[in-house]
């Protein structure tokens, strides 16, 4: 049986395809996923992985936002909403629905980002993505915020053929400023 593999901008959704990925979602973190977070996984490239019946068994997505560090603004690709059915879990659907998403980031982003909890973490590292050892901050509506609790489960990825945000030399600590948004920041 193979599972079917769609790519789509969240315009090219329709309202049920949009309510079912909000179910999987929902399930798929134990009713931790909240409005702002479904809210922040809409206005980019989805991927989705459906059975040959057209159960979804999983899906991410891929958001531009902006990401200042050492004097320059980055045009990042956010990964957000990354989610697979209970009953499906460890058998490579996040791995196929990371790769689509790494595709469009190589494609249209200077780097990739995420934030990721202990377990999304192992999949990320394996696909290579590095966690950000540094500070990270927002830049708010009443200035730059540092976000301590974010350090240490935000990675990046370069695109192809660009490299990483990166010290400017051994012992700098300069942050990774993101844009604000509206919810959980990260």
């Amino acid at each position: 049986m193979t599972e079917i593999l769609r790519t789509a901008h969240t315009f090219e959704l329709s309202q049920a395809e949009l309510t079912e990925i909000r179910a999987l979602l929902d399930a798929a973190f134990e009713g931790g996923f909240s409005d702002e977070d479904w809210d922040h996984g809409l206005g980019g490239v989805h991927a989705l992985v459906r059975d040959p019946d057209g159960t979804l068994l999983a899906h991410g997505s891929v958001v531009q936002r902006r990401v200042l560090h050492d004097g320059r603004s980055y045009r990042v690709g956010y990964v957000e909403a990354v989610g697979v059915r209970a009953d499906r879990r460890r058998r490579g659907l996040g791995d196929r629905v990371m790769e689509v998403l790494e595709r469009v980031i190589d494609g249209a982003y200077d780097a990739g980002a995420l934030s990721a909890s202990e377990d999304g973490a192992r999949l990320y590292r394996a696909r290579g993505w590095q966690s950000w050892p540094h500070r990270i901050e927002v830049l708010a509506p009443g200035g730059v915020v540092r976000l301590p609790d974010e350090e240490g489960s935000t990675y990046l990825r370069p695109a192809a053929g660009r490299p990483l945000p990166g010290p400017a030399s051994p012992g700098d600590d300069t942050a990774l400023v993101f844009d604000w948004r509206d919810g959980d920041v990260m």
